[in-house]
């Protein structure tokens, strides 16, 4: 038999017809199982960005961001303050701007009566643009020459600072700045290269010129490197993952190693093959 709910004595509730019993212990198992789905609805109305893996888009129109209200240390509306000086974009002196371009009103807007003259603090609204931008090519020509009196042909050669893989110095350089800082694949930078400069460079070029900025920078890593184990103290970390095969030196496609050694000067990278002691040392 059921124990008698909660208010009931032992007494009352033997009794209590059989039926009854039976539907009032129906009733309160019902019960229970709605209290249990109306604290689990509960818990998931509840969560936010705030108090769990959500992302802030799903937050929905009627949660108030954590940015806003005020801020329980000082009492204070959270954000700028009032009478704070403001962080707007500051205007260039108006000799500075490739363009200065006057609008003048022709009629009063109260009467429609015509206007001359100058303001002499008119409203500026400066608008940043940059221009076309257009590649230069410089041609190098080298002459070939018969000598006269051996019949050898000779050619003339590049003068020294002409880049013999084709593409120049800022070329190269905006190359090795979107794949090291930015982290543009050689296929990102290849279509920035594309749609923004109109620059055509296949993939190769592209690995070409990076192999050539790692090689000029070859001297001065090392010399980084050779002081920070001079360093009574130095942190080093490593995390692998894939290293591909950009400089031919991974030909098996084998998982890469990204050390990392720092102090409060100075920051070195290195990718090797190996995770090992004579890695880190």
């Amino acid at each position: 038999m059921l124990p008698p709910p909660a208010g009931i004595s032992e007494s009352d509730w033997e009794a209590t017809p059989p039926t009854v019993r039976a539907l009032v212990g129906q009733l309160i198992t019902q019960l229970e199982t709605l209290s249990a789905r109306v604290t689990q609805l509960e818990e998931q109305m509840g969560r936010s960005s705030r108090n769990s893996s959500k992302p802030p888009s799903s937050d929905g129109s009627g949660f108030k961001p954590t940015g806003k209200g005020k801020s329980k240390a000082s009492g204070r509306k959270r954000g700028g303050q009032e009478g704070h000086p403001g962080a707007g974009r500051n205007l260039l002196p108006s000799e500075q701007c490739k363009d200065v371009i006057p609008f003048h009103p022709s009629h009063c807007r109260g009467c429609g009566e015509p206007l001359r003259g100058d303001d002499p603090e008119p409203v500026r609204h400066q608008v940043v643009d940059i221009p076309k931008i257009v590649p230069f090519v410089i041609e190098h020509q080298l002459h070939r020459l018969v000598c006269p009196h051996c019949h050898t042909t000779t050619c003339a050669e590049l003068p020294v600072g002409v880049e013999s893989g084709g593409y120049g110095p800022r070329l190269s350089s905006l190359v090795g700045l979107l794949g090291s800082v930015y982290h543009l694949s050689h296929r990102k930078v290849q279509g920035l290269l594309d749609q923004v400069l109109g620059i055509e460079a296949s993939t190769g070029a592209i690995n070409s010129i990076r192999c050539r900025l790692s090689d000029s920078l070859a001297a001065l890593v090392e010399e980084a490197a050779a002081a920070i184990r001079r360093e009574k103290v130095a942190h080093i970390d490593e995390t692998g993952g894939p290293m591909g095969n950009a400089d031919g030196n991974n030909p098996d496609g084998r998982r890469g190693w990204l050390w990392v050694m720092v102090t409060p000067v100075l920051t070195v990278f290195q990718q090797v093959l190996s995770r090992s002691a004579q890695a880190a040392r």
